[in-house]
């Protein structure tokens, strides 16, 4: 939703068009991995919560909770390193090199895309999480609510400001980082899973354990 609403705003603007659209098409796969990572992340504490919460183990929910939360941390601030240190290969692998002008769109774009991956992994692993806590309203709520501020703030950003393919990524970061507020607040106040500073400690089984069961959601 969010490629979306940028590719229709972006294509309206007269000063972007189909360069701004395809310097956005270029960005969207390295978006995808940054969510693939998140969701086999989330996916795999949702699994793991729920088979502790059945057999009534809250305190190995609990860490596996922490465990997701220290993992989408970590794994997207090592992803926006690679992405901010190697933009350039990236890009050009990625087929951002077709011309000079969806190249620079594509730069403008990715930088800030990449400046909000923290937001969008952890906002996205703690989506399947708090599901599995027992609230699938407030992670639904917690999405569209990111989703319709990007909505509000693109034509905003792009035809108000002029502020080009920049505007239209702080956008969507912003969203994102709402959906990522809405999942911390939701960590402080969840239904079952009441976190305890112990919890955010990295253990091999519960690691591994969470990534094999996010891993087999993509079988």
């Amino acid at each position: 939703l969010y490629n979306i609403v940028d590719q229709i705003f972006i294509a309206n603007a007269s000063y972007l068009g189909s360069y701004g659209n395809a310097a956005n098409t270029v960005v969207f796969p390295l978006t995808v991995v940054a969510l693939a990572i998140a969701v086999m992340i989330g996916d795999g504490c949702c699994a793991f919560v729920s088979i502790s919460l059945g057999k009534g183990e809250v305190g190995e929910a609990r860490k596996s909770v922490g465990s997701a939360v220290v993992l989408s941390i970590a794994s997207s601030l090592v992803l926006t390193a690679l992405y901010l240190g190697f933009a350039d290969p990236i890009i050009s692998m990625f087929g951002g090199t077709v011309n000079e002008e969806t190249f620079h769109y594509a730069r403008e774009y990715f930088f800030y895309i990449s400046l909000g991956i923290p937001f969008y992994m952890f906002g996205q692993a703690m989506n399947p999480v708090i599901r599995a806590d027992g609230d699938p309203r407030f992670a639904m709520i917690s999405t569209l609510a990111g989703a319709v501020l990007n909505i509000i703030l693109d034509p905003i950003f792009i035809f108000e400001c002029k502020w080009g393919m920049m505007g239209a990524a702080v956008a969507t970061v912003l969203g994102q980082a709402l959906t990522a507020a809405l999942a911390v607040w939701y960590l402080f106040h969840s239904r079952i899973v009441r976190l305890h500073p112990a919890d955010f400690c990295l253990k091999a089984k519960t690691v591994w354990r969470t990534l094999s069961l996010g891993a087999c959601s993509f079988l």
